[in-house]
């Protein structure tokens, strides 16, 4: 994106809703339209979405931070910012305010973290910037018409596996979940992701790997503090299915309900995603001169170094 057509600015944010002592948080102007991370409180229509999906109100809200504080105080081998009410919504929202199950999902957090530590450690936008530079990944500037973000995955022709590794992409996309999960309305509404296979080719698939697929889907079904509601696949080719063989023996039937393949069927993407929320080469509307690629977001996110070093400050520690 040309330089000349956006501008950065500053937002203030509450100083309760982030875990470090950031005050600003960048915001992107395109055009007209403003792209930031929305850290205020969510809208009406997704209060009511809170209260009737998630059990939410003030009373059940206030009493599940306590209980929830008071069950990680006593995990004395995590650390965790149990005294921050914003970070103890953001894993009791997922479990619907019941506190016993926000405590084992931030365990399971936690612990896949500390698994995973080659992955984890010290990771932040400003290590990352290759896979920003690749543009394989990008979150659409508005949400769908149920409020959920957009991310797309490009793994077909843009992805030049010899220069970008699977590692690499994982990583660039926990770094967008991340910065989700900060989101109150995201918190409510979740997110989708759309794979988008174009010109995956024979090569690229032997980038695949059980050990992978297996960190994948356990990222998924057990250790992501937000609502994924859906993964499209689409374009994909006939090679795919010996992507997604490697990742089959994993899935439970809940999150492999939530797969759906499209191929280049655009209107089966619109049963489930407005065409108004979509660019034009997914049979949608969206202005294209409002799409932010891969380099402008990593601008945007690099301003968050100093979030990502504070949510890298807790967990486990290592044996």
């Amino acid at each position: 994106m040309d330089s000349k057509n956006f501008e950065f600015a500053k937002t203030a944010i509450l100083t309760d809703s982030l875990l470090s002592d950031l005050k600003e948080l960048p915001c992107l102007k395109v055009g007209n339209n403003i792209i930031e991370l929305e850290l205020g409180p969510p809208p009406p229509e997704l209060e009511e979405v809170a209260k009737k999906e998630l059990r939410e109100t003030p009373e059940l809200q206030k009493e599940a931070i306590a209980r929830l504080r008071e069950l990680l105080k006593a995990q004395t081998d995590l650390k965790s910012p149990w005294d921050n009410e914003a970070w103890l919504i953001r894993f009791l929202r997922p479990c619907k305010y019941y506190p016993e199950s926000s405590l084992e999902l931030t365990k399971h957090y936690y612990n896949f973290k500390l698994k995973h530590a080659n992955i984890y450690d010290n990771l932040k936008p400003s290590r990352e910037k290759n896979i920003f530079d690749q543009n394989i990944l990008t979150v659409l500037p508005v949400r769908d018409q149920h409020g959920r973000r957009i991310l797309i995955i490009e793994l077909g022709k843009k992805w030049k596996h010899n220069k970008c590794s699977l590692d690499e992409i994982y990583k660039g996309c926990v770094l967008y979940l991340e910065a989700a999960m900060l989101e109150p309305s995201t918190q409510i509404a979740g997110a989708v992701v759309i794979f988008d296979m174009d010109g995956l080719t024979l090569q690229q698939t032997w980038q695949f790997t059980p050990p992978f697929a297996k960190r994948i889907v356990d990222l998924l079904q057990e250790a992501m503090p937000l609502r994924i509601k859906n993964l499209h696949i689409v374009n994909q080719p006939y090679v795919f299915n010996m992507v997604f063989a490697l990742f089959k023996p994993f899935l439970r039937e809940k999150l492999k309900s939530r797969l759906i393949f499209h191929g280049t069927d655009r209107k089966s993407l619109h049963r489930y995603i407005s065409p108004k929320c979509l660019p034009s080469h997914y049979g949608g509307t969206l202005d294209v001169a409002a799409l932010i690629d891969g380099p402008t977001w990593y601008k945007v996110l690099i301003q968050c170094d100093e979030e990502y070093d504070a949510i890298n400050t807790y967990g486990y520690k290592k044996k």
